[in-house]
């Protein structure tokens, strides 16, 4: 689309000047601002049927408020592309997930506009109505909004959120759930299932259409609804409102994209006091025919034609290693009947939606709700199954505990499988799998292995499967390196011991994980400048090859680490102190992460940042002792 055809985009900057719309030119606008991040998303991808989803959300919501002074908190971020473009970063959106361009997700450190940041998800309740207990203990007249998406409303936290913020009838905070039935796959569980028998009740929409309509001429008749709310909605429904069970006015549920009807209620909703929960329905993907129709793969589809839907995917050489997982843990489940998968929403990103779909029966999907997902598997080892926890990295920091306690404690056979550990790359900051290895590696009882490539990830698997122990496996996001794994026989790898992979004199190179292919295309290169670097392979996070290490330390002065995650804490600071403890006169150079955040960018991009990209490595290599 040309800039000519989005004329009332082009006029709208901020907030204030989106206010001066009609109701029609409001309408007209949100058709061309979804038409804009369809085609920007286009070519400079992003999440985008979550967003395409909000935009009548966005816009009403700061068409109504008084924002930056009025907070609004987005849950997870998934879902504010409209609000970024609405706030003033229209032409920065085009930078969005590229290096030094804006961030996919709310940051406040960016906007005004963004109150609270939105990584994780579950977090905007709890967030808001800390927001809104400030303002009222300031005396500050100020409303506070948490949009939350039923997929985040499974997440425990949002739970105690509205538990807490039930409890304060005074303190005024609106909760929006955003209704769609998705997460980045279709929402599971008892939660989606009572939000649709809401959504689908005849009487109670009928009312509720009836009650709005009075409401919209007679503002007096809003107290009175307020206290008979309760007992018309508990007749309606059959049972009490889960909402109104938390001390939650609820209201709704109301069309999504319905611009007149969601700015009514609002303006409404705004002279109301104290805690209260608008239900509101959308749909993922809205007026986009290819994302309304598969919603999960274009939850974040790459890059595509948006005039035809065709996605744009640049021929891949190797397999994903999510898929590596997949097909495996599929191969796994079929040879021993204990086998069972469990994820927090996310099967296809994780590709657990293999075994989903061969073997449903043994394959979970628990919501976001990462804690109980592996409290869950533990009690799944503990009744005599070997579960395949997959948890992405970033993710798992919120299970920390569960592990501790759960697992390792108590010894039990759970297989969690890391997913995106290291550098993810565009997801930034609040995605990046960079704290594993370190906090995981002071778990005693936990086995931690980082493979270094497919067959290495299919082996690991099968050697959990008969650890009979708590056992950790993290790997990347993104291809492998082409190397055959389909059909190999499974072979059990020694836990705890690993690998010379090339011989020297002058420097030793020690790695784990994936970067070691890097480590190895470096060494290869520093031969041929006159550098003889011998390569080890460590394999195991946990337990350390002690014999391998002896080896190094006896022999080199130069040591090398490099590790796709925090320095801090790190492999590398673990093997510098053996070398201490044990007396070796050895000089070692960590390459990883250090102690700093990584903003987005690509994997390629970040790894020169942090200085452990295949050139780094071979200028640590070739550079004099």
């Amino acid at each position: 689309m040309s800039s000519e055809e989005y004329k009332l985009l082009d006029t709208i900057s901020s907030p204030r000047e989106l206010k001066k719309l009609s109701a029609e030119e409001l309408r007209v606008y949100c058709d061309e601002l979804r038409r804009y991040i369809i085609d920007e998303c286009s070519v400079n991808p992003g999440h985008l049927a979550s967003s395409l989803g909000a935009v009548e959300l966005a816009a009403a919501l700061h068409y109504v408020f008084e924002t930056p002074e009025d907070k609004i908190v987005w849950d997870v971020g998934h879902q504010t592309y409209a609000h970024k473009i609405i706030t003033g970063r229209r032409e920065a959106f085009r930078t969005k997930r590229r290096l030094n361009g804006i961030s996919g997700f709310p940051r406040m450190s960016e906007s005004e506009y963004d109150a609270f940041g939105g990584g994780h998800a579950s977090v905007s309740i709890s967030a808001a109505f800390g927001m809104a207990k400030a303002a009222e203990l300031r005396g500050e007249k100020r409303q506070v909004v948490a949009v939350i998406g039923d997929g985040s409303m499974t997440g425990g936290l949002a739970f105690e959120g509205l538990n807490n913020a039930g409890a304060s009838k005074r303190t005024n905070l609106l909760v929006i759930l955003n209704d769609n039935n998705m997460a980045i796959d279709q929402a599971t569980g008892a939660l989606k299932n009572y939000l649709l028998k809401i959504s689908t009740s005849v009487h109670y929409n009928r009312f509720k259409q009836r009650l709005w309509g009075i409401l919209s001429h007679t503002p007096r008749l809003l107290r009175l609804c307020q206290k008979a709310g309760n007992a018309v909605k508990q007749g309606l429904l059959n049972k009490s409102n889960l909402f109104e069970s938390l001390n939650f006015r609820y209201f709704g549920p109301v069309d999504g994209h319905n611009l007149k009807e969601l700015v009514r209620t609002l303006r409404a909703l705004r002279d109301i006091e104290g805690p209260k929960l608008l239900h509101v329905m959308t749909v993922k993907g809205k007026g986009y025919l290819p994302a309304e129709h598969n919603q999960s793969v274009w939850h974040a589809p790459g890059c595509f034609n948006p005039d035809t839907g065709e996605r744009i995917s640049a021929p891949a050489d190797a397999a994903r290693y999510q898929d590596v997982f997949g097909e495996t843990l599929l191969e796994l489940a079929r040879r021993d009947a204990r086998v069972v998968g469990v994820t927090p929403a996310m099967p296809s990103g994780c590709s657990m939606n293999i075994l989903l779909r061969e073997m449903p029966e043994r394959c979970f999907d628990v919501g976001i709700a990462e804690g109980h997902a592996v409290t869950f598997s533990a009690g799944l080892a503990a009744a005599g199954m070997v579960p395949f926890c997959n948890i992405y990295s970033t993710f798992m920091q919120r299970a920390y505990d569960n592990v501790i306690h759960d697992v390792a404690i108590q010894g039990l056979p759970v297989v969690m499988c890391l997913d995106r550990g290291g550098l993810v790359g565009e997801d930034g900051v609040t995605h990046h799998g960079v704290f594993d290895m370190a906090a995981f590696g002071a778990v005693p009882g936990l086995t931690v292995a980082a493979p270094m490539n497919e067959p290495e990830l299919r082996n690991m698997m099968w050697t959990g499967l008969q650890a009979g122990a708590p056992f950790m496996i993290r790997y990347p996001r993104g291809l492998g390196e082409g190397l055959p794994w389909r059909g190999l026989p499974f072979e059990t790898l020694p836990v705890g011991r690993g690998r010379r992979l090339r011989e020297g004199r002058d420097v030793a190179l020690v790695t784990v994980g994936t970067v070691g292919n890097a480590a190895a295309r470096a060494a290869e290169r520093a031969a041929a400048q006159g550098v003889e670097a011998a390569h080890y392979d460590l394999r195991w996070v946990k337990p350390l090859d002690t014999e391998l290490l002896d080896e190094v330390g006896r022999t080199f002065r130069r040591v090398i680490t490099v590790e796709d995650g925090c320095l801090r804490g790190g492999v590398g600071e673990a093997v510098a102190a053996y070398f201490n403890a044990r007396g070796y006169d050895a000089h070692v150079t960590c390459l990883g992460i250090g102690d700093t955040w990584v903003e987005h960018g690509t994997p390629e991009q970040l790894h020169a940042l942090c200085g452990y990209d295949e050139e780094s490595i071979l200028r640590a290599l070739t550079q004099p002792a």
